[in-house]
C-alpha cells in the first residue's frame, strides 16, 4: 500500500519536477538509513540467535543505535539550512528537519521490529506495519486531496488554519514523519529494555556487522544512486528533475515484484539464521530458491506483458518512461535471487565477501550511470541496475560454491528464464503503443504457468503432502 503512494503522487503533482524532488530526497534518506543502522539488524539476528542472554543483546544494540540516531538528529537540525541549499530546497529547511526526525526514529525502530521477526510474531509485526502505512496514506490523502478540495470549496474557512498550498511536497514528508512517530510509540511495549550494555558483545557485533554496513551502502548505491546522479549528469536543458520524476514513476511500476521480494526477505532472513546449516537445510534452501525464482519470473512476465494495463495507475505525463519497466523488473528479480544466494556469507560469518560483492556491483552501477546518462538518459540507469545485479548474482553463486556449497538447480532456473524471456520477446515484438494485444499477453502467461505446472507437478504434490 505504501508503494501505491507513488502512482498517487503522479496525479497530485502535475509538475514532474516535484516528484523528482521527492525521489531525490528519499534516495538520500535510503543512504542515511543504512549508514545509521550500520549492519546491526543482521548482527542482532546473528547474535540473538546464538547467545543465551537475548535480552542483553537487544538492550545493547538498542542503546547504541539510539545514541547514534540522536547525535545524527542534532547534526541535521544544526545544519538544516546548508543541507536544504545543497538539495535545491533553499527556504524549505523544515523539510530537512522532518526527514531527519523520520530517519532517526525509523532507525531506532528497526531493532524492535527485528525482535518481533526473530520471535516469529508476524501478526503483531504486520499490525504495526499496517498502522504505519495506514497513517501515512490517510495523511497523504488528507493533506494532498481533501485539504485542497475544502480550501477551494470553502475559501477563507477553517481549513486555512492547517493547510498551506505553498508547502507542497512538504506534506509528503510530514505524513511520513507522523506515521513513523506513531509506529515508534506502538513498539515501546515490545522493547522490554534492561539497564544493561555489554561492551565486549558490542565489539564482537560491530566487527561482524561492519562488512554488512558496506554491503548496505553498496546496496543503496546500486538501488538509489541513479536518483542522485540523474539530476547531476543531465544538462539543465533536459530538465533533470522532470526526467527524474518520470523515471521514478516508471520505476515504481515494478511494485508487485518489489512487494513479493520484500515479504520474502522479512520471512527468510530470521528463518535462515534459525537453521543449523546441515545437509537437510541445504536441500531446503534449494527448494526455497527454486520457487522464489519461479514465482519471481511469473510476476516479471505478467507485469511486463500487461504493462499497458498497469500503466494507467500513473498520470499520463509520467508514462513516457514505460520502456524501462521490464528492465527494472528483471533487475529486481536478480536482486531477490542475489539476496537469497548471498546469505551464505552471513551464516558462515564471512561477511567480508558481501562487502567485496557490493563494491564490485557499485563500481558497475556508477560507471554505467556516469558514462551513459548523458547519452541515454534514465535508460542508462535502468540498464545499470540490471547489469549490477546479474553480475553480483554470478559472483555470489561461484563464491558460495567454495565456502558453503548449496546444490542449486541452475539448469532448471536457466530453462525457465530462457522461456520467460522468449515469451516476453514475442509479446513485445508484436505489441505497439496503439495496440497492446491483451489476448497475446494472456496467452504467453498461460503457456508459461502451464509449463511450470506440468514440469514441477510431482514435486509440488510432494511438498503439499508434507
Amino acid at each position: 500500500m505504501n508503494y501505491w503512494l507513488f502512482p498517487y503522487w503522479t496525479h497530485v503533482f502535475v509538475n514532474q519536477s516535484n516528484l523528482g524532488q521527492v525521489a531525490n530526497m528519499y534516495a538520500y534518506v535510503a543512504f542515511l538509513f543504512v549508514i545509521l543502522t550500520y549492519g546491526m539488524e543482521t548482527g542482532y539476528f546473528r547474535f540473538a540467535s546464538r547467545e543465551n542472554n537475548k535480552a542483553t543483546v537487544f538492550s545493547s544494540v538498542f542503546y547504541l543505535i539510539s545514541i547514534t540516531s540522536v547525535l545524527f538528529l542534532i547534526a541535521v537540525i544544526g545544519l538544516r539550512n546548508p543541507i536544504a541549499k545543497a538539495l535545491q530546497l533553499e527556504g524549505y529547511a523544515v523539510y530537512i528537519v522532518m526527514m531527519g526526525i523520520t530517519v532517526a526514529f525509523d532507525v531506532v525502530s528497526t531493532i524492535p521490529f527485528a525482535k518481533l521477526r526473530l520471535e516469529h510474531r508476524p501478526i503483531r509485526f504486520a499490525v504495526i506495519k499496517f498502522v504505519n502505512i495506514g497513517t501515512n496514506i490517510l495523511l497523504n490523502l488528507f493533506f494532498l486531496t481533501l485539504c485542497p478540495y475544502l480550501a477551494q470549496q470553502f475559501p477563507g474557512g477553517l481549513i486555512d488554519n492547517v493547510y498551506r498550498p505553498e508547502f507542497g511536497i512538504g506534506y509528503v514528508f510530514l505524513a511520513n514523519m507522523v506515521a513513523t512517530l506513531v509506529t515508534f510509540v506502538m513498539l515501546i511495549p515490545h522493547m522490554q529494555l534492561k539497564i544493561d550494555f555489554d561492551f565486549a558483545l558490542m565489539r564482537r557485533m560491530l566487527k561482524y556487522s561492519f562488512p554488512i554496513l558496506i554491503v548496505g551502502i553498496t546496496g543503496m548505491v546500486n538501488q538509489n544512486i541513479d536518483k542522485i546522479l540523474l539530476p547531476m549528469m543531465l544538462p539543465d536543458s533536459a530538465e533533470p528533475m522532470k526526467q527524474l520524476g518520470i523515471y521514478a514513476a516508471a520505476f515504481k511500476m515494478a511494485v508487485i515484484l518489489n512487494m513479493f521480494i520484500q515479504a520474502f526477505r522479512f520471512a527468510f532472513e530470521p528463518f535462515f539464521f534459525s537453521q543449523k546449516g546441515g545437509d537437510n537445510d541445504k536441500a531446503m534452501y534449494v527448494i526455497v530458491m527454486k520457487y522464489f525464482a519461479i514465482f519471481g519470473m511469473i510476476i516479471f512476465l505478467g507485469l511486463s506483458t500487461f504493462i499497458d494495463l498497469f500503466k494507467v495507475i500513473v498520470a499520463p505525463q509520467y508514462r513516457e518512461g514505460i520502456g524501462i519497466v521490464p528492465i527494472v523488473l528483471l533487475a529486481n528479480l536478480f536482486m531477490g535471487i542475489y539476496f537469497t544466494l548471498s546469505l551464505w556469507y552471513k551464516i558462515t560469518d564471512k561477511t567480508k565477501y558481501g562487502a567485496y560483492q557490493g563494491i564490485i556491483g557499485s563500481v558497475i552501477t556508477i560507471a554505467i550511470n556516469v558514462l551513459l546518462i548523458p547519452v541515454m538518459g534514465y535508460y542508462a540507469s535502468a540498464w545499470a541496475i540490471l547489469a549490477c545485479f546479474v553480475s553480483m548474482t554470478l559472483i555470489s553463486y561461484f563464491s558460495g560454491k567454495k565456502h558453503y556449497d548449496v546444490p542449486y538447480k541452475v539448469k532448471n532456473f536457466l530453462f525457465y528464464l530462457f522461456v520467460a524471456l522468449i515469451l516476453f520477446g514475442v509479446y513485445w515484438f508484436v505489441r505497439t503503443d496503439s495496440e497492446p494485444y491483451f489476448w497475446l499477453a494472456i496467452l504467453v502467461n498461460v503457456i508459461f504457468v502451464a509449463l511450470i505446472v506440468v514440469k514441477e507437478k510431482h514435486e509440488i504434490l510432494t511438498l503439499i503432502k508434507k
